[in-house]
């Protein structure tokens, strides 16, 4: 069975990275999309929200997993015998920093292998920021996010607002 991580923040997840995932798993038969926890940064949505959200989106399906983790990627990957990262890109841009991480991450394990995909043409200028910025004054993502991951965005952001 071959399998792969694609860890990311999904802050909130988009319809970029649902691309992402559904070409991965054309390659793999299955796929852990691990929402990467960082102490340091508060997010607009809760890590067991940006979870919730993503196994809701993807679907109930076998072939992913959806777990969060703290620390080195090449730990939780040798922790679970993972070998193989996804990273998505949409841009030249994209690929300097995901270069660097690769080879840092094959350094600190070898066994480890990056394959970096492309998003479809039209998601090449989404990001999740986009989205939380548009969405926080009052512009339209539908199209850009899920419908469910839209309505969340709506009811948090009016939560944010009776406070």
């Amino acid at each position: 069975m071959k399998r792969a991580i694609y860890p990311g923040s999904f802050d909130p997840i988009t319809n970029g990275h649902l691309d992402v995932v559904n070409r991965a798993l054309e390659v793999f038969d299955r796929l852990t999309v691990a929402v990467a926890v960082n102490p340091k940064k508060t997010g607009f949505f809760t890590y067991d929200e940006r979870v919730d959200l993503i196994r809701e989106v993807a679907g109930d399906r076998p072939e992913i997993e959806v777990v969060t983790f703290q620390g080195l990627l090449v730990d939780y990957c040798r922790e679970h015998g993972i070998t193989s990262v996804i990273r998505g890109l949409r841009a030249v841009s994209d690929f300097d920093y995901e270069f660097q991480m690769h080879t840092m991450n094959k350094r600190l394990n070898p066994a480890l292998d990056t394959l970096f995909m492309m998003t479809s043409e039209e998601y090449f200028y989404l990001s999740s920021n986009l989205v939380r910025e548009v969405s926080a004054f009052g512009g339209d993502v539908s199209g850009l996010v899920d419908p469910r991951v839209e309505a969340r965005i709506k009811r948090k952001l009016a939560e944010s607002t009776t406070r």
